[in-house]
């Protein structure tokens, strides 16, 4: 199964806007410095990774969303340039979308 293509879209619309950080590093920062609206794991993210990630959006009293996606690194990679498991959002109009398409 995969994603919407919109919402894989709109990721890459997201990278080019520069309000995607994308791989553990860069995502662990903005979590950090509260820059990330939303975080996204792709499907094939580990266990220890997810746990990692869920422990930094949640630390200090930090409330930002935890989201996985059915997109794969691959599928992620496609849609953003960059071959990625985990993926903030820097952006609240861009986070409300995503958000919106992934429960929909």
């Amino acid at each position: 199964m995969t994603d919407n293509p919109k919402l894989l879209s709109l990721l890459g619309m997201c990278r080019r806007a520069r309000k995607l950080s994308c791989g553990h590093d860069a995502a662990i920062g903005s979590l950090r410095n509260k820059s990330a609206k939303l975080c996204l794991l792709s499907s094939d993210a580990s266990e220890r990774l997810r746990k990692e990630i869920e422990r930094e959006a949640s630390f200090e009293g930090r409330d930002i969303p935890v989201k996985e996606l059915y997109s794969d690194m691959n599928e992620i990679g496609r849609a953003t340039g960059l071959k990625s498991a985990v993926l903030t959002v820097n952006d609240e109009g861009f986070a409300k979308s995503l958000i919106g398409i992934l429960l929909t």
